[in-house]
């Protein structure tokens, strides 16, 4: 049985809440009300710190002591005292913390909630010359499928008629729009252009692709890493020595006075206030740096993580493909080839076409008239310009073309490529990739040296060449490529095993990945799917930003340490005091007031931004 319903900290924070803001009123802006002031905190008290102190002591049973152990310590010993004011904060900085932590963790049930929108719930079957719209769960192994422009696909099949093209970019990772004709292989979740297509299902909704990765997600879920919190690692040892130290100051003497003295001045509250605040203002600098924090714990854990994945597309390029390589085989000029190849190309909808268009704009190369322009299925495209007959076609085209032996005169390489052809002859062999991010290198480079990161890994679906192509650029030596989503959940159990891990990546297709990792961070804005997977989104898809956010959670790390630490320590010879008799009660709830307001002052620092805030080159 999960805590939260045993404990619903939700609405025992709203009722703290509630209650300290009726004393409050009662106590300063009803006179005729005062006298009844304390009656909403022993509300809050009963029904509230009831609750909390019963899950605490299971806790001690358990023996796990933890801060939270000593703050339900301290509303039995406010009751006792007849501090109900300081006994119904804890119970609203302790119950506000376990609910604000709880939200967090139950993101991923949100992930489902997101894939299961996103999933189409009916298809339209074609029976003859009729349509019927039909549940997806009715689909059959070959049933035809009608899949209209800009509808996902529900199932896994291949085009039986039509061509167009598919966004599989969200499932595969690959980043470009792919072309499909008869034929062509289709993936439920991908989403259709501006084409009808017609499609033959040979699977099942509950055994496509998309399915399959929900079914990875909820597995996933459940090994969603639980991280001890700061808090609680500081708390497992201050806790027992802070009521060892008021049981001693009790037997010695034989009075309980000083066992609740030592208590008060011993409230956790550099714990469960000073690191609260410095995570709340590095969130509110995260934000100011584009960096919208979606589980607290990612700033506690990132700069504790010696392992950080790399998915390819998206996140160490920029997902769109560019036009990099032009080798000519004719005596024209390069440029006169790219502008008869754009010219036909602006109008195809290939995912290359508008590459070379880019191209050829940026080479100032303006469109030619072209005439007879025509597609024919899988044979690439072709027009005439001028009487001149051109073809942009593939390398396993120019053997039907009767140009086999042209083969051997082409580059063996990586990329995506397109063969220009001019009045049947090999005249330009163009090579295209998907960008590295600019900044990409210098990043990946300063990780180890200024991050302490001791592996660095590179983990895509796309295919080997591409993935190679990018880790040599970016200066990675450990890559996977063609992996699946569950595959990726495999490899980063794997590294978590061995050390924290965080795991950056921008597709549906990196969610489960998102969720088992240490702390997941999503790159963009691509998929809303993603996000909620993530422990933070990286707002403007910029690396520079991501070093940003290391920089914060040691920051943050630095500061909340500082806070507690000076906190617990001040605390420590304030018990010690009591515990002689030189601090009686009501003295020491005062002195940790100050404790607070010091501790509070300093957390403070981290919604700060320092000058030099980016080390990488």
């Amino acid at each position: 049985m999960k805590e939260e319903s045993i404990v619903p900290y939700r609405y025992i924070a709203i009722l703290a809440s509630v209650g300290i803001a009726l004393f409050l009123i009662f106590d300063f802006l009803i006179p005729s009300l005062k006298p009844f002031a304390d009656y909403p905190l022993y509300v809050v008290l009963l029904l509230g710190g009831g609750p909390l102190i019963f899950m605490l002591l299971r806790k001690m049973i358990h023996l796990e002591f933890s801060s939270d152990l000593l703050a339900g310590i301290s509303i039995a010993t406010s009751v006792v005292l007849e501090q109900y004011l300081a006994g119904s904060l804890v119970v609203l900085m302790l119950s506000g913390g376990q609910a604000l932590e709880t939200y967090a963790i139950g993101t991923a049930s949100k992930v489902l909630e997101k894939l299961a929108k996103r999933a189409p719930t009916t298809a339209h079957r074609k029976k003859e010359d009729t349509l019927e719209t039909i549940p997806v769960e009715q689909i059959n192994i070959g049933d035809t499928l009608v899949i209209f422009p800009h509808e996902i696909c529900p199932v896994d099949g291949e085009v039986a008629e039509g061509r167009g093209v598919m966004d599989e970019s969200y499932l595969t990772g690959e980043p470009f729009f792919l072309s499909k004709a008869p034929g062509s292989g289709v993936i439920s979740g991908s989403i259709n252009g501006d084409e009808a297509l017609t499609i033959r299902a040979n699977k099942r909704a509950i055994d496509s692709r998309y399915a399959k990765i929900m079914e990875v997600m909820r597995e996933s879920e459940q090994k969603r890493p639980r991280m001890r919190r700061l808090a609680d690692q500081l708390g497992a040892w201050y806790t027992p020595l802070a009521v060892l130290i008021a049981l001693i100051a009790w037997v010695a003497t034989g009075e309980a006075i000083r066992f609740l003295a030592v208590l008060v001045i011993a409230t956790p509250c550099p714990l469960l206030i000073a690191i609260p605040v410095a995570i709340i203002g590095s969130i509110s600098l995260s934000a100011r740096c584009g960096i919208l924090i979606k589980n607290p714990v990612v700033l506690e854990q990132l700069d504790q993580c010696k392992t950080i994945i790399f998915d390819k597309t998206g996140t160490l390029t920029y997902g769109k493909p560019v036009l990099t390589d032009q080798i000519v085989f004719d005596s024209r000029d390069p440029k006169e080839i790219l502008q008869m190849a754009a010219s036909i190309e602006h109008y195809s909808k290939h995912p290359l076409s508008s590459a070379i268009v880019e191209k050829a704009q940026e080479e100032k190369l303006s469109l030619l008239d072209v005439k007879h322009v025509s597609e024919p299925k899988g044979e690439g495209l072709r027009g005439r310009i001028d009487g001149t007959e051109i073809i942009l076609t593939s390398r396993k085209q120019l053997d039907r073309l009767g140009l086999k032996d042209k083969l051997s005169l082409l580059p063996k390489g990586i990329g995506l490529e397109c063969i220009v052809l001019i009045n049947g002859q090999l005249a330009a062999y163009y090579r295209f990739h998907d960008m590295p991010r600019e900044e990409g290198s210098s990043f990946i480079g300063h990780l180890s040296s200024n991050h302490n990161i001791e592996r660095i890994l590179l983990v895509s679906g796309d295919r080997e060449e591409e993935v190679k192509y990018m880790a040599d650029t970016m200066g990675i030596k450990e890559v996977y490529a063609s992996q699946s989503p569950e595959e990726k959940v495999a490899i980063v159990e794997k590294e978590r095993a061995k050390a924290k891990t965080a795991y950056l990546g921008d597709g549906i297709n990196d969610a489960p990945a998102l969720v088992v990792s240490t702390v997941g961070i999503a790159f963009g804005q691509n998929s809303d799917v993603t996000a909620e997977a993530a422990g933070a989104v990286v707002m403007d898809n910029s690396l520079r930003t991501v070093d940003e956010f290391l920089h914060i959670s040691r920051r943050m790390r630095v500061i909340a340490l500082q806070s507690a630490l000076g906190g617990i320590f001040l605390s420590l010879a304030g018990m010690i005091i009591a515990a002689f008799g030189y601090l009686p009660p009501v003295a020491g709830a005062i002195a940790q007031e100050v404790i607070d307001v010091i501790v509070i002052l300093n957390a403070l620092r981290t919604a700060w931004r320092p000058k030099h805030f980016i080390d990488m080159p």
